[in-house]
């Protein structure tokens, strides 16, 4: 393994992911959530939340590459999003209608290209600044922890808690 703790992080949730996938496929069709977007009447289930984490790796590495390209002396290049965005939105609602098992490999992959291309950055591209639309300019190292294994780690508990439940879709 890894001696670098943002890749222990991504294989620890990889793993994590592996462990709660039987409890995922067993259950069957888990229902869709009846609202799924940024409010707090939603509640999502696994479908929504494995759609979420698919699109969600896929969005911030695609980030990150835009804060790597930065052209020296630049200004740092505005990135990231907010939970209202459209096309978010529609990813999950198109996505969280496939089968459990596509969804689970689909968040895998993602886990593996971030992987992959964490392996490939230095100390000074990880130390490449953006500034994120909300929360202003932040490094490449601070964004990675924050809108990847952080909040995958959150939502992977949240699977936990809906494995041990049995659904929380509604």
């Amino acid at each position: 393994m890894s001696a670098d703790p943002f890749d222990q992080r991504l294989a620890a949730a990889s793993g994590r992911l592996a462990s709660l996938r039987p409890g995922l496929e067993s259950r069957g069709t888990w229902p869709l959530a009846t609202r799924f977007d940024h409010s707090p009447e939603a509640s999502w289930g696994p479908r929504e939340t494995l759609a979420h984490l698919e699109e969600m790796l896929s969005f911030w590495l695609g980030e990150t590459e835009r804060i790597l390209d930065r052209v020296e002396g630049g200004a740092p290049p505005v990135f990231g999003r907010q939970a209202t965005e459209a096309v978010r939105l529609a990813i999950i609602g198109r996505d969280r209608t496939l089968p459990i098992r596509e969804l689970c490999a689909r968040v895998d992959a993602g886990i593996e290209r971030w992987r992959r291309r964490w392996a490939e950055l230095d100390e000074a591209a990880r130390r490449r600044t953006g500034s994120h639309v909300t929360r202003g300019e932040l490094t490449v190292t601070d964004s990675a922890n924050r809108f990847v294994v952080d909040h995958l780690d959150e939502h992977l508990d949240q699977l936990a808690e809906a494995t041990d439940r049995g659904s929380t879709a509604g």
